[in-house]
């Protein structure tokens, strides 16, 4: 008979502090949803900004919900992922909704460039008259790419899970052969690839903005007064920032996911875990404070909550 997996302490710290994490991402996300939700069916219209942080509130809740369960599991019936193809269908799904989450995070990014920057390029004016019709293009984009990305992981991981199970015997079979890694590589270089993309159109869409705000400011210096394009592109940007720091974290992660996936014990892997789990929360959150709609319903609901609590 095989090895009994044994979960030490350690195991059960991080799986409660992951699931701490995943269930506060997942409560913002689908509060996010809920009420752009609500809003839509009141009024029976929706902005290209709505639409695309609906979405991406989404993308983050499946992606939080389908990542603990993939992680719970890992941890403490790792016996689960020998049965195929459970490992190929959740490495996919996994892909496929963190490649979404993270491209749709990088359109949001992209459409406060063009509509708050100024630039008298006439390719630049046709997009940001354009946009509101882009905006479901990109969305769509995004799937797609997300797609053949899920698809691609597939394939590999089937392959890799194939050659594990034929060259591990069953005495080793709770120590599979260092070639999955090998196998594995391709998986992570094409994750890796979507990724590194999204992250450059954060990075270009952050730094135009701040070309448009400099140059902005130096044809306004003139102006003691407040000019309302000057703190419109003051708050994109601040927001910007903000997600290029936890973006760039979060790519940093990535990488280190590479050099570290062989290691389970160890607490670098321990940090890469917290830093990914809280990612989606906390951009969550900033969208919500950027959001005034979001940010009213957020404290009225947290205060009702107080009352709640004080009443008991």
């Amino acid at each position: 008979s095989h090895e009994k997996c044994n979960v030490t302490s350690y195991d059960i710290t991080v799986v409660i502090i992951i699931s701490v994490e995943s269930f506060a991402g997942m409560w913002i996300n689908a509060f996010i949803a809920f009420v752009l939700c609500l809003a839509w069916a009141k009024k029976k219209s929706f902005n290209s900004n709505e639409k695309i942080v609906l979405f991406l509130g989404c993308c983050r809740f499946w992606h939080l919900c389908i990542t603990w369960v993939y992680f719970f599991l890992s941890i403490l019936y790792p016996w689960f992922f020998y049965v195929h193809p459970i490992p190929q269908l959740f490495g996919s799904v996994q892909s496929f909704l963190n490649c979404s989450n993270l491209w749709v995070s990088a359109c949001l990014c992209v459409f406060y460039c063009i509509k708050i920057a100024n630039f008298r390029h006439i390719f630049f004016n046709y997009l940001k008259v354009k946009i509101d019709r882009i905006v479901p293009w990109l969305l769509l984009g995004s799937m797609l790419l997300s797609l053949v990305i899920c698809i691609l992981v597939y394939d590999v991981t089937n392959e890799a899970c194939c050659n594990n199970l034929n060259s591990t015997t069953w005495e080793n079979f709770w120590k599979p052969s260092i070639r999955v890694d090998e196998h594995f590589f391709p998986a992570f270089f094409i994750t890796g690839f979507g990724f590194a993309t999204a992250f450059m159109a954060v990075i270009f869409s952050a730094l135009l903005l701040l070309f448009s705000l400099w140059r902005h400011k130096c044809k306004m210096q003139t102006n003691s007064g407040k000019n309302l394009n000057v703190d419109a592109h003051i708050k994109a940007m601040k927001y910007i920032l903000y997600f290029f720091l936890i973006y760039s974290i979060n790519f940093i992660c990535l990488v280190l996911t590479l050099v570290y996936a062989t290691k389970k014990v160890n607490p670098v892997v321990f940090l890469i875990l917290v830093f990914q789990y809280a990612f989606p929360a906390v951009h969550s959150l900033i969208l919500i404070f950027s959001n005034p709609k979001l940010e009213m319903t957020l404290l009225r609901t947290l205060s009702c909550m107080k009352c709640k609590v004080c009443m008991r």
